[in-house]
């Protein structure tokens, strides 16, 4: 009997138009043996609980190169929260300035990865830290 595949939803926030690193990063987890839903561009937090809810996903990640991820983010920590999601793995990457780093992990992503990540580490991330 096989292990179960751990699923991700990957998602684009806001207006952020930029979803080339996004793409590598799921190509990357896929070939890890993963299974990926990407949502595509131009998410809101509420489209991006209800996704990870619909798809049972056990990791919540969020890609995001327009600075917005602050606010978004803490709008999406509470629907997260709300729809039973809150024991999954969030994580985030892209452009992240480091100041903002302990605010986003107080709102509870765990994995944050500046652009300059490698996508080794993220998958080494994923696989130890899915509960």
């Amino acid at each position: 009997m096989s292990e179960r595949k751990i699923r991700v939803v990957l998602a684009k926030p806001g207006l952020d138009g930029h979803d080339q690193g996004a793409k590598v990063v799921v190509r990357a987890l896929m070939d890890a043996g993963m299974e990926v839903i990407y949502t595509g561009l131009r998410q809101t937090p509420e489209a991006v609980a209800r996704i990870a809810l619909d798809e049972d996903a056990d990791v919540i990640a969020l890609s995001s190169m327009a600075a917005s991820h602050l606010p978004f983010c803490e709008r999406l920590k509470p629907l997260l929260e709300r729809a039973g999601l809150g024991d999954k793995l969030w994580v985030i990457g892209g452009n992240l300035p480091k100041q903002d780093h302990a605010r986003l992990r107080e709102l509870g992503f765990k994995g944050i990865f500046p652009s300059s990540s490698r996508l080794d580490d993220i998958v080494q991330f994923i696989r130890e830290n899915v509960p």
